[in-house]
């Protein structure tokens, strides 16, 4: 368990557990096994992450914009880019859970801000919330995580991302 941890907990027990946030995921936490691990690690083992839709983030693309220790190198965030797209999967969060949700992608940290994107799923557009790098820590400096992109393709093969765009992810664009 780490510090957060209490930080999490109090902001769960404050959440409307009524309401729902709907969530785009294009990073590692798609690594089930990997998220599992995450969660265990953090004390979470109580929170179960939704099965989610298939689902397109449209007008951004990745970017390799945040150089992170832990990895090793540059990780991926999502910037504005019209007519490109970002495949992950929508994942409907009750309230209550947002702040798991928000330890994980590194919003309480600092490290990731939200920001709403538009996605495409199931024949429909719907806006949801992203987690991008926070601009006052994003850099070009340093190479891209290999072991970044590794779990990057890990998630999207085991959720069920087109194969171009695995194989795109591969080449670490």
């Amino acid at each position: 368990m780490d510090s957060h941890y209490d930080q999490v907990m109090k902001a769960r027990a404050g959440a409307d557990p009524s309401a729902t946030r709907l969530y785009f995921a294009y990073s590692t936490i798609l690594d089930r096994a990997a998220f599992e691990e995450w969660r265990s690690q953090h004390s979470y083992d109580f929170f179960e992450l939704p099965e989610g839709r298939l689902a397109e983030a449209v007008d951004v693309d990745l970017v390799y914009d945040f150089p992170s220790r832990w990895w090793g190198g540059r990780v991926a965030g999502l910037t504005d880019s019209a007519g490109q797209k970002v495949y992950g999967r929508l994942f409907e969060i009750r309230g209550q859970d947002w702040p798991i949700i928000q330890h994980k992608e590194g919003f309480v940290t600092s490290m990731c801000v939200e920001r709403p994107v538009r996605v495409r799923v199931d024949g429909q557009e719907l806006e949801a919330t992203a987690f991008v790098t926070n601009p006052r820590r994003a850099s070009a400096d340093g190479p891209v995580s290999t072991r970044f992109v590794d779990a990057l393709v890990r998630g999207a093969q085991a959720a069920g991302l087109p194969a171009a765009y695995v194989e795109r992810l591969k080449r670490g664009e």
